[in-house]
């Protein structure tokens, strides 16, 4: 088979690999549909003499096939899987974490946040852009019917994260929320709390995010460059800021601003992996009562809930994707994907 793997510095390559077998407590899945997600350009993006953990490379030192977002159809079982856990023919999201298995982060569903060291799909171990990955059988989650492989793949990272953060946050349609950042996540977040009933305020430095912000839900878009998000949110909500921000894009200013703009009581979340921010814990935090919240991914519980909350309102998640791509076009893919003005772009197997 073949699959992308990123050598640094903004280039890649499409190896050749041996075709995956199952052993004992593992499946196989035949990839239909592979998502690229922003953390992925951390990857592409990074100089070819950084570490393994910068480069994503697998123990024995070599580049791991790129891509955490996988879903497809099983298509091989190893021993000692139980039926309902996996079957041949079925269709299957990836939850792209792999923990002890035995911890109780690992039996909740929550490997990701396992001490004993993680396997990381796509990063650590081969992920999804390619025409085969082999996972552990427990990261499997169903794709419900109805549901395309497209959305299943936007559901394993992107979307999820989303819903994730917003289910933590406790969104409802009383709520106005603020979104700052409308890439992949930041853009999933808006059209799942337009789904939810709130009212969003979605804020984006590119235009065509922030167009795309429009289309899925988006009451009122804002260019943090030309307009002040603090003074301009407070403005849009009677003086009091926004009852929940969430930060999608990982900006130190954006970080700020998501809690500045918090209403007194509100709740402002943390998404956006990576740099800094800077408070000043009194007045930005201690003299407003403001809760903060960290929130990374979700359980495979999360997953599967999400995929049922897509399913059963019927939301159209495979509109994110503004670019498919076949395993052939990867460069070009990436090319436009680090320009970060575009919507979500999936490989299609």
């Amino acid at each position: 088979m073949r699959g992308i793997v990123f050598l640094g510095n903004k280039q890649l390559e499409l190896r050749q690999f041996p075709d995956p077998s199952p052993g004992p407590g593992e499946a196989v899945v035949q990839m239909k549909a592979s998502g690229m997600c922003g953390s992925d350009l951390k990857f592409y993006r990074a100089s070819s003499s950084a570490g393994a953990g910068a480069l994503g490379l697998g123990g024995n030192g070599e580049p791991c096939i790129a891509g955490h977002e996988p879903c497809g159809v099983v298509a091989a079982v190893g021993s000692g899987v139980p039926a309902n856990l996996a079957s041949v023919g079925q269709r299957v999201m990836v939850h792209h974490y792999k923990g002890c298995g035995a911890c109780n982060h690992c039996r909740t569903g929550w490997s990701q946040l396992c001490r004993a060291g993680i396997t990381v799909y796509g990063v650590t171990g081969h992920g999804g852009h390619a025409h085969f990955i082999k996972v552990p059988a427990s990261t499997l989650v169903p794709l419900p019917d109805g549901l395309s492989f497209e959305t299943g793949a936007a559901i394993s990272c992107g979307t999820g994260t989303a819903y994730g953060a917003l289910r933590r946050i406790n969104l409802s349609g009383k709520d106005t929320i603020a979104i700052f950042g409308q890439g992949p996540v930041g853009v999933s977040a808006t059209q799942l709390a337009k789904a939810m009933g709130a009212r969003v305020i979605a804020l984006d430095t590119a235009a065509e995010r922030r167009t795309l912000a429009t289309r899925f839900g988006a009451e009122v878009t804002l260019d943090p460059k030309s307009d002040d998000p603090v003074k301009t949110l407070r403005e849009l909500t009677h003086g009091e800021g926004v009852d929940l921000a969430l930060d999608c894009s990982g900006s130190p200013a954006a970080r700020a601003a998501t809690v500045r703009a918090t209403r007194t009581w509100g709740t402002a979340c943390f998404v956006g992996e990576g740099d800094t921010v800077t408070l000043d814990v009194s007045q930005d935090l201690l003299r407003r009562q403001i809760t903060l919240v960290a929130s990374w991914t979700f359980s495979t519980v999360g997953q599967a809930e999400c995929a049922r909350f897509v399913a059963d309102r019927k939301i159209d998640v495979d509109a994110l994707f503004s670019h498919r791509y076949s395993l052939d076009q990867a460069a070009e893919a990436y090319k436009l994907f680090d320009t970060q003005t575009t919507g979500k772009g999936v490989f299609l197997m």
